[in-house]
């Protein structure tokens, strides 16, 4: 049976984490997701797993890209500079078809910034911020329930592709408490038989690496992967929609911004106009086709992030030149405000195009193009 019980958005991920059959733990303490490591170190023990608090971020990766080898089901959490540090390991997890659960709540930055509320890891998260050509899937979740049921998730995809899927949150989800359904869950764990190790099971030994010096072999696995990533595009997208089919006007925001519009679109139709919300759910593979089809019949959108502007470059990418893209955000911890938001609705819709814009407690300008 389910059961109901009120945990911050960390113990949240790390429950669901043990739930869907997480066999070991590897982090390195960093604010705003130090109470995930402290669940863990806490719980696996317990259950006769592991936890290891690593000597650095690069050992925990590095942990991980074993673990995984041996057929575990793996995973790491971090904030920003620490996944900077993940990121060969990432790149490595990739190259050797390997499954792992990457956890990231984000901090301010650039650097070592503060431990307020950011989403300026979005082009480190589903631009590559490793090196070579490689995906992952990105799920970001708006809630503390949606953060564990995406963790759960998380795993079985992870292991359908044998690729590392990461998880974006902010400081906000990582700290805030929520009553969370937390369900029964048998994993589904997939048979291995591409893992180290296998002598024991009387299997031939197997070699995992992400290394040929033979001319053109490093080629024919890039395109094996582009495949796989081409699959993931296809079928692991995941978006919400609400109020779009008579909106005037379209909000694009995810994760804890979307909670922030949502407020804002109801406000927005309260008073009589019609706004509607795009969420993107998985920031990789990116809703392009929902966004390009809701430009055809709305001609405004208004792109909220808390950053200089990162998921505003794939929200141009799939409007193109369909409707006029407006943008509004607060970086290195700024939260934007509903009133900021909704000031530039009523501008767009009620005063109409004048020009460019800075509202009360902006920090960067919305420009009508």
């Amino acid at each position: 049976m389910s059961e109901r019980v009120l945990l911050r958005g960390n113990d949240a991920i790390g429950e669901a984490a043990i739930r869907a059959g997480c066999d070991c733990y590897f982090g390195y303490p960093i604010t705003p997701q130090n109470e995930l490591t402290a669940y863990m170190a806490r719980h696996m023990p317990e259950l006769g797993r592991i936890f290891i608090q690593a000597e650095s971020e690069i050992a925990a990766i590095n942990m991980v890209y074993g673990a995984s080898a041996a057929g575990a089901r793996a995973m790491t959490s971090s904030s920003g500079p620490g996944i900077s540090l993940k990121q060969e390991g990432i790149s490595f997890l990739v190259g050797a078809e390997l499954p792992a659960l990457i956890v990231n709540i984000c901090r301010g930055g650039p650097g070592l910034g503060n431990i307020a509320p950011s989403q300026a890891d979005y082009f480190q998260a589903c631009k590559g911020g490793g090196h070579g050509d490689y995906r992952m899937v990105v799920y970001a979740p708006a809630t503390v329930q949606e953060a564990a049921d995406l963790t759960v998730k998380a795993f079985d995809v992870a292991d359908r592709y044998r690729n590392p899927v990461l998880l974006l949150g902010d400081a906000i989800l990582g700290q805030m408490m929520e009553p969370v359904e937390i369900r029964p869950y048998a994993p589904n764990r997939p048979e291995k038989p591409w893992a180290v190790g296998g002598k024991r099971q009387g299997r031939a030994p197997n070699l995992i690496n992400s290394l040929s010096l033979e001319e053109g072999v490093v080629e024919e696995w890039n395109w094996k992967f582009k495949a796989k990533f081409d699959a993931m595009r296809r079928e692991e997208g995941m978006v919400e929609k609400v109020n779009t089919e008579d909106a005037d006007l379209i909000l694009v925001a995810y994760g804890t911004t979307s909670r922030i519009c949502r407020a804002v679109m109801k406000r927005a139709r309260a008073q009589g106009l019609k706004v509607g919300l795009v969420r993107p759910v998985t920031v990789w593979p990116f809703p392009y086709a929902v966004l390009r089809e809701t430009a055809r019949k709305t001609r405004e959108f208004l792109v909220v992030e808390m950053s200089l502007g990162q998921m505003i470059e794939d929200v141009k990418l799939s409007v193109l030149d369909h409707a006029a893209i407006h943008f509004h955000g607060r970086p290195g911890g700024g939260i934007p405000t509903e009133g900021d938001i909704l000031e530039i609705i009523e501008h767009v819709l009620v005063r109409r195009r004048t020009g460019t814009v800075t509202t009360r407690g902006s920090v960067i300008d919305w420009t009508i193009s």
